[in-house]
């Protein structure tokens, strides 16, 4: 699949295909392997309006009950056709997305036909595995038709990023080499699912990344009610409290541990009840290293996060805190999904970009996705793309619900824009002398501020850009029709409310 800091992949390690029970594999694992064939097509970022060219992939996935395929979120992201094939089967049958978590790259898959999964044995879900702990790994990589699978050695189980969202979860390590094509076969121990396959490294070898069945399992159970809500959030930005001193101000004694709060996120479950420079010590009965670790397993350390991703939306965490060295327990109740807490937004999947078009000039709020596709335009250098990127997303938490970086991406040249056809790149800051703070308040000032027949852009240069009204909406048709603009802005600005939501030329 597609590389980002790390490969989309499977875990595979001199890979052999099954011409035999290899590692004394079970018949009906086999018959339960599936292959994923995808035909996506993703936005064109500096030209929001427009679609990219299909391109075909290839996955894994496997059957589990209810007649389900199991996969990852990115093998079948942005999908525009999909087909699977069952193992040792080569006909093959539309599907259909079911539910996604793009944040923990989990999908389920459909299939219309029950011919599909007949003879099929669903696969179960297995416990977490032990460090050291032998897996097997089926799926489909690239470079052949064949089922193909290979043993790998559980390394570590610790939080991860996951590459396809940028969040941090559970995830098990395994020392195998990697290969392209079978993300989201499954990884089995005793005949079970302990995991999905879902990424490795570019920068070390036999190193792979597998989604485990505690995350596998609240992705099943969100979806029991029908409706995906995702994973919560506490809205708690931390340090640790590994210098003694530190401690000592805040009221804890040298045996004891924790963590301090810095920033609380606005609107966020803590907003209110959790305050910057509280001291929290444990999280639903479990203790807090002053690293920001908790123990998950006897001996096994990860992210505080995990207690807090344990619970479903909705459900109510406890933590006892220290505030002004007084001990407290408060209770949370985790009604916020994950969000991106950064003023420049993550990976935006199965959505065209949001964007907005005013006299040839496009609007649009910053996210990764434009930000690697200019990165990757002006430099080659994937470190040096890494540095912009980095320039515009690290330690840039929001401060103001609903703020982001609005952007003028584009300019399409008209003679009602004349002497600003190379300007891009341009962060709008105020419109008509009002700042603004995301991209619905410009529209509300082009579109409701008409005391005056000019609109002026300031950016973050302190540059201006004026545009006349009049002159704008003779251009409109003509500037549709030359740049094949269908709407003046994306699906998700138009409302019932109407910000003006005509297309272009109408």
């Amino acid at each position: 699949m597609k590389k980002k800091n790390m490969t989309y992949l499977i875990i595979i390690s001199a890979c052999f295909c099954i011409l035999s029970v290899a590692f004394g594999t079970e018949p009906e694992i086999k018959k339960s392997i599936v292959k994923i064939y995808m035909t996506q097509t993703r936005p064109v970022f500096d030209k929001p309006w427009l679609k990219g060219e299909p391109m075909q992939f290839s996955g894994s996935g496997c059957i589990i009950e209810g007649n389900r395929i199991l996969t990852n979120a990115h093998v079948v992201s942005d999908a525009t056709f999909i087909m699977v094939s069952r193992y040792g089967d080569s006909e093959k049958h539309k599907a259909r997305v079911e539910a996604i978590s793009h944040e923990t790259d989990l999908a389920l898959l459909s299939v219309g036909d029950e011919v599909f999964f007949k003879n099929a044995k669903p696969l179960s879900l297995g416990e977490l595995p032990e460090i050291q702990e032998t897996v097997v790994v089926y799926g489909f990589p690239e470079g052949g038709e064949q089922l193909c699978l290979t043993r790998g050695v559980i390394s570590r189980i610790e939080h991860q990023e996951y590459v396809h969202s940028g969040k941090d979860f559970l995830a098990i390590q395994v020392d195998a080499a990697i290969n392209s094509g079978n993300s989201g076969g499954p990884a089995i121990t005793d005949n079970k699912i302990i995991g999905i396959v879902m990424q490795g490294r570019d920068d070390a070898e036999n190193i792979g990344y597998i989604v485990p069945t505690p995350i596998i399992n609240h992705f099943l159970e969100d979806l029991e009610d029908g409706v995906y809500d995702g994973f919560p959030q506490d809205g708690i930005i931390i340090q640790s409290m590994e210098n003694e001193t530190l401690k000592s101000m805040y009221g804890l004694k040298k045996s004891e541990s924790g963590i301090l709060v810095t920033y609380v996120i606005p609107g966020s479950p803590a907003e209110g009840i959790i305050k910057p420079r509280d001291v929290i010590i444990s999280i639903d009965g479990h203790d807090i290293a002053d690293d920001g670790t908790v123990e998950f397993r006897p001996d096994e350390r990860t992210s505080k996060d995990y207690f807090v991703q344990q619970h479903q939306i909705g459900e109510t965490m406890s933590m006892e805190i220290l505030r002004e060295k007084n001990r407290d327990t408060i209770r949370l109740t985790l009604s916020k999904p994950l969000a991106d807490l950064n003023l420049v937004h993550g990976h935006r999947y199965d959505a065209p970009p949001t964007y907005y078009i005013y006299g040839g000039l496009v609007f649009s709020p910053i996210g990764k996705d434009y930000l690697e596709a200019f990165a990757k335009k002006i430099n080659e250098d994937a470190l040096q793309a890494k540095d912009f990127i980095g320039y515009f997303t690290d330690d840039k938490i929001q401060s103001v619900r609903g703020e982001e970086i609005v952007n003028m991406i584009n300019v399409l040249p008209h003679d009602a824009n004349k002497g600003y056809h190379n300007m891009y790149e341009c962060v709008i800051k105020e419109v008509n002398g009002k700042k603004i703070h995301n991209l619905r308040e410009l529209i509300s000032i082009v579109e409701n501020d008409t005391n005056s027949n000019f609109i002026e852009f300031k950016t973050r240069a302190n540059k201006y850009i004026v545009l006349n009204r009049k002159k704008v909406a003779e251009a409109n048709a003509e500037i549709n029709e030359i740049y094949g603009v269908v709407a003046d802005r994306s699906a998700d600005l138009i409302s019932s409310e109407k910000i003006s939501q005509v297309a272009y030329g109408k």
